[in-house]
Order: structure tokens, then sequence, then C-alpha cells
């Protein structure tokens, strides 16, 4: 399994709006190819501008196979429905290994 993170500076107000337009929009796209596996919201409680969104994938290459023209569609919808673009502010990927109990 692979874990895509990324994190978003998104005004206390807008929040909310946020998370359900990230959901409505992205999350509803990305389930649809193969290899999405779900999507977790972290939002930092002592309401900062933070939201981390975690998004889970079964392979790195399935994950990379969605085709760049529909991330920009995707991100054009979304940002329309926000009224504005919410840049990535970091971004990062980490692989998960399962160890054997002991």
């Amino acid at each position: 399994m692979v874990i895509e993170l990324l994190k978003f500076h998104v005004a206390p107000d807008l929040r909310e709006n946020f998370i359900h337009q990230d959901a409505e929009i992205w999350t509803a796209a990305l389930a649809k190819y193969p290899g999405f596996l779900g999507k977790e919201v972290w939002i930092n409680p002592d309401g900062s501008k933070e939201v981390i969104l975690i998004i889970r994938w079964a392979t790195r290459e399935q994950w990379k196979a969605i085709p760049q023209e529909d991330l920009q569609s995707i991100e054009d919808k979304f940002a329309q429905a926000m009224g504005k673009s919410h840049p990535i502010v970091e971004s990062a990927e980490y692989q998960v290994r399962k160890f054997p109990h002991i």
C-alpha cells in the first residue's frame, strides 16, 4: 500500500466547505480509479488553517496511472466549487510495510 499525503492551508471559516467539496468532487472522482483504497481528512484541533488529506492506494503504479488531464479537470471543478484554488503546501508519499507479528 502507498500513502499520498497532501497538506493545505484553508481559512477556518472555509474549512467545512473545503472538506465537503473535497469529498463530493475529489474523493468521488478518485474512487472510480483502480487502486483507490480510501481517504481520511486530518484537521488540527487547535483551529489552525492546516488540513491534511491521507489517500491510500493499493500500488504506486495504479495511483500514478491516473491521467494528468483527468486530475486537472477534477481540480478545475473543485476550484470552481470553492471559488478559488487552494494550492498544496506540502505533499509526500509513503510506503506501508507490514511485518509479521512476533
